[in-house]
């Protein structure tokens, strides 16, 4: 099946880049149904299935069909590669009763409603759960996935500008092509249409997608979500790099966790990213902090760390 979207003069312009968390967030649910599907995600996997009983597992199992479908509401169409959770959030909440009631049965076909999405406030009970599932499972290695991404967005804004608008649409999944004014997008549902792009068409790309996908129905805003690159390094441990100065003045491991906060970040993300536990990297941040060399404030279920002025200047000297 394919999906068009057809580009007028302006709308080659038009087409837009962005990062959706809440995509992110959604789609990863592919993997609960069929975690065979993604083997670059096995470390991940693990970390959630040991998580599982803190999370509100039966609604979120059921946001996905067994063709890996997702209800479109919950996919809202990103406007920037700086998209903030909280905001997507805030968009899904003002979604209509009867859209929701509608996708829901949609994905699951009539008279199939599973017991977790039925009954009063089922969408507050989706957003609560999800907004649980990003603190546990996503927030601590939301720094890293962002990173990939934004490397995906910018090879392909590189791809545009050195070989044209046909090359790096070619390069998406394999299954997306510019074909005269026309970007076709060969999906693997029974899903077919044409429509015009309206200037607006966004490229989002995607950690848990195998190809291309479009919105299900064309009244949607034009959007196709792709594979983003580079995914086989997401989970190798980072090296904990350390300049030597820096080194010997407060040791190899404070001052590569210093490197590291060039952006906030919370205990338990720096020990994903770096293979360790987050009792070590803890002894570590309030030895750092006691110094003057880090602050800390709470976001959500998470303390983040990050570097003082005095830290930012030891490391510029140091480098």
């Amino acid at each position: 099946m394919v999906v068009r979207y057809q580009l007028a003069g302006r709308d080659l312009g038009g087409v837009r880049f962005a990062i959706s968390p809440l995509n992110e967030l959604v789609l990863s649910l592919h993997a609960w149904r069929d975690p065979g599907r993604y083997p670059l995600h096995l470390p991940w996997i693990r970390e959630l299935g040991r998580l599982r009983d803190r999370l509100a597992a039966d609604l979120l199992f059921e946001l996905v069909n067994d063709d890996l479908w997702t209800p479109d509401f919950l996919t809202p169409r990103p406007w920037s590669p700086l998209t903030p959770l909280e905001d997507e959030l805030a968009v899904v909440r003002r979604t209509a009763k009867g859209v929701v009631d509608r996708d829901l049965r949609l994905l699951h076909g009539p008279g199939r409603l599973p017991a977790p999405l039925r009954g009063a406030a089922v969408l507050d009970r989706i957003l609560d759960a999800l907004t649980g599932y990003w603190e546990l499972c996503f927030a601590p290695h939301w720094s890293r996935m962002r990173a990939l991404l934004e490397g995906d967005v910018t090879y392909r804004g590189r791809e545009i500008a050195q070989n044209g608008l046909a090359s790096m649409f070619a390069g998406l999944a394999g299954r997306v092509r510019l074909s005269g004014d026309t970007v076709e997008v060969f999906v693997r549902s029974h899903v077919h249409y044409t429509r015009p792009a309206d200037g607006a068409l966004t490229l989002v790309p995607s950690m848990w997608t195998s190809s291309a996908s479009a919105p299900i129905r064309p009244s949607e805003p034009p959007m196709i979500i792709y594979l983003a690159r580079g995914l086989g390094t997401l989970w190798e441990r980072q090296p904990l790099r350390a300049p030597g100065a820096l080194a010997g003045l407060i040791g190899a491991h404070r001052a590569g966790l210093l490197i590291q906060l060039a952006t906030p970040g919370s205990s338990t993300e720096l020990a994903a990213r770096l293979g360790v536990t987050p009792t070590a990297v803890n002894q570590h941040l309030r030895a750092l902090r006691a110094a003057g060399l880090l602050v800390s404030a709470r976001s959500g279920r998470s303390v983040l760390y990050r570097r003082t002025d005095l830290a930012d200047r030891l490391v510029e000297n140091a480098g």
